[in-house]
């Protein structure tokens, strides 16, 4: 069912109305609408069976996080009387309304898929998730003593009564309320009790091979707890266990005008995360209504945000099956990501780069060029600093360790770590004190503006001058991801470039007005102005008859001036082909206004995260890669960095690959309708089976 509402017929006049709301689709509509296309890859049979049950993680952690952001947000403003409405023109509150309707209906066919479809196709291969109704006596004692060792010492259970307080419950967890009967040892009537499921125990267990000698079997968490509960609670009966899971506001509010020291502020507001307002509650189906009702009212909450599940309530958690399975038939086939071959010709990263650009497409092509990039400039006697930006690292990064060798080595380096890189702050944290400590500069950007740009710079000197080095990127300094989304990066020796990027850390790490740049465009001063520019001298060829086009390829489109700008292209006769992974509030299809766009999102294996775009500029082409996505947030509230790629080769690859293979794509492309569902790409009745995915892995790979 799609609970899209449809767009109205739109009477075109001689001059439209650019900012009629039916001309925009709601940015969280739109976000719930990637999750839906997310969901529908677990039921794509072309997907390997793990693969399958991955994505249903994925789109049920997406749904997790829409709650603890957008979805908190929007009860933010309704709880303070807000009534600003976007371009849309939809309140808050008909915007959480639609919001529930449609939530409600992912959340039943992701279990739907879980219990019809993913766990009898996984029992077809042998692997088995048991219920409590499978165990046979033997393993219903191993089970036993599972609990007994490693549950019930860590397991602390709490009677609801005057004395016992319903408990402070912790965001995500997992939680079982338990209905007792009878009298305890101190004569209390029975009634509910909570118990908290340990985090620090896995969720999915493996059941040892003597009691699955021909199957791959686990039992979940919940079940162990679920089935021996009532050894909590000696001499009661217990009537009823059901698990449950809220979901709670976890943005962090910080004033940037009031605060002194920024670390120390995300400091003191980490630990709310795990408390602030409840936003959703999901119970087991068989839970009760008058219990739900119970819990409802613990965490001051409506009907709405009750959902009813029939399954583990912490789905996400089944993604541990992916890596306690060994059976490479069930999952992507592996590949080796290629090196540029001028890389192989001499190890000397710097030499090469003197003889032109290098691109790289991660992760059809290795990350290991950008560490080897930082690693030579940390031993190199000739380097005499690096600077770089961190949004996101992950744990025991090669990155991290080449600029805390740089430090120690006694080069000058200077870090810009964002600190507000959503659910990394702790990490950043911890990041940031580690630099300090190996003798880093380390400063947290602008305040108020997030450092999301990617850069790396080197400082050598090389014979009396000296010469910069750089390396730009759409992506994070970040090895995992660099395996699982796809990302430009270029390193150059563009001096150009390299002064402009020297000029982006001055203004990031000292004080002073923006300086004009020659090659980079940046947010927050010059990027927005620039696309819109670009976008209109496309119109401006168009009108004078000269061929037109517009390709960008990004994450998503929110900005309102670059919409109406695309529109007015469109109506110019201009062919704009739009890339877009996730968010899109262009209402494409409209006749007489957007009839020239069409809008695509590409899902499959990777998770699609460049940012490019393309003018025809008569023949002469621009071509940019950035950091940013066509979002206010992007263009007006945070540092980022959009390059020019010059070269011909490159340019011509990011073209061919990186742009008209993904329009040429009819396997894993999803086509943005006028009423802002998603209709799926199909190979037409003489057309070949294309995946823009699949090519890059054929090309590279």
């Amino acid at each position: 069912m799609n609970s899209v509402k449809k767009s109205k017929s739109l009477v075109v006049s001689e001059k439209p109305n650019l900012k009629s709301p039916d001309l925009y689709i709601n940015r969280e509509l739109s976000l719930l609408e990637f999750n839906r296309r997310v969901l529908e890859q677990a039921k794509d049979e072309h997907n390997p069976l793990l693969e399958r049950l991955r994505f249903l993680c994925i789109a049920s952690t997406n749904l997790d996080e829409f709650f603890e952001i957008r979805v908190a947000g929007l009860a933010q403003q309704v709880k303070y009387g807000s009534t600003q409405t976007g371009e849309d023109n939809l309140a808050p509150v008909e915007v959480l309304r639609r919001i529930s309707e449609i939530a409600h209906e992912l959340v039943v066919e992701q279990y739907q898929i879980l219990n019809d479809v993913l766990i009898p196709e996984l029992a077809k291969e042998k692997i088995r998730i048991l219920r409590r109704a499978q165990w046979k006596p033997k393993l219903s004692r191993w089970v036993k003593r599972y609990f007994n060792r490693e549950l019930l010492p860590v397991l602390s259970p709490i009677g609801l009564d005057p004395a016992h307080p319903f408990p402070r419950v912790l965001n995500k967890n997992l939680y079982f309320i338990i209905e007792l009967e009878g009298k305890d040892a101190f004569g209390r009537e029975g009634g509910y009790a909570i118990v908290q499921a340990p985090r620090s125990l896995p969720r999915v267990i493996a059941v040892p091979k003597e009691h699955s000698v021909k199957t791959d079997d686990f039992i979940l968490l919940s079940s162990v707890l679920h089935a021996f509960v009532g050894e909590l609670f000696p001499g009661m009966e217990v009537k009823g266990c059901y698990q449950f899971k809220v979901t709670r506001n976890s943005d962090l509010f910080v004033d940037d005008e009031e605060v002194d020291d920024l670390l120390r502020a995300l400091e003191g507001e980490l630990p709310s995360r795990r408390f602030n307002d409840a936003i959703r509650l999901e119970v087991a189906e068989n839970c009760p209504e008058d219990i739900s009702a119970f819990l409802l009212d613990q965490f001051k909450l409506t009907e709405d945000a009750l959902y009813k599940v029939n399954g583990p309530v912490n789905l996400n958690r089944l993604l541990q099956l992916h890596d306690l399975i060994d059976r490479p038939d069930l999952v992507f086939p592996g590949f080796t990501p290629d090196l540029p071959p001028r890389l192989l010709k001499t190890s000397n990263i710097f030499e090469t780069l003197h003889n032109g650009d290098i691109l790289l497409l991660h992760p059809f092509q290795s990350f290991a060029p950008v560490v080897d990039f930082l690693k030579q400039a940390a031993t190199d006697p000739a380097v005499l600093s690096i600077k770089q930006t961190l949004y996101r690292t992950g744990d025991d990064s090669a990155i991290v360790k080449a600029l805390k060798d740089a430090a120690r080595n006694g080069k000058e380096v200077t870090v810009v770590i964002e600190l507000r890189a959503r659910f990394d702050e702790e990490a950043n944290i911890e990041l940031a004190s580690d630099l300090q400590e190996a003798g880093a500069h380390v400063v947290y950007g602008v305040v108020g503006y997030k450092t999301h740009a990617k850069m790396i710079m080197v400082v050598r000197r090389e014979g009396r001058s000296l010469r910069r080095y750089v390396h730009l990127g759409t992506g994070n300094y970040h090895a995992r991801t660099a395996r699982l989304y796809t990302d430009y990066g270029l390193l150059t020796s563009d001096q150009a470039v390299a002064e402009d990027v020297n000029k982006l850390f001055h203004q990031m790490t000292g004080l002073g007005r923006a300086t004009k740049l020659k090659k980079l465009l940046q947010s927050p001063f010059t990027l927005h102005k620039s696309m819109l520019e670009l976008i209109r001298a496309e119109a401006a060829n168009a009108r004078a008859g000269k061929d037109a086009r517009v390709i960008a390829k990004m994450n998503a489109l929110v900005e309102p001036e670059i919409i109406r700008a695309l529109y007015e292209a469109s109506m110019a006769g201009v062919k704009i082909d739009l890339i877009i992974r996730g968010i899109c509030c262009l209402r494409p299809g409209v006749k007489g206004i957007s009839d020239n766009i069409h809008v695509r999102s590409i899902i499959g294996r990777f998770l699609e995260h460049t940012r490019v775009y393309y003018f025809h500029n008569d023949g002469n082409p621009h071509l940019y890669c950035a950091s940013a996505d066509w979002m206010q947030r992007n263009l007006f509230h945070r540092v980022e960095a959009c390059f020019p790629i010059e070269e011909k080769r490159p340019r011509d690859q990011i073209i061919k690959l990186g742009l008209m293979n993904y329009l040429s794509d009819n396997t894993q492309a999803w086509i943005l309708q006028s009423d802002g569902s998603y209709r799926r790409a199909k190979p037409g009745s003489n057309a070949k089976p294309r995946s823009a995915q699949q090519t890059l892995l054929d090309h590279y790979c």
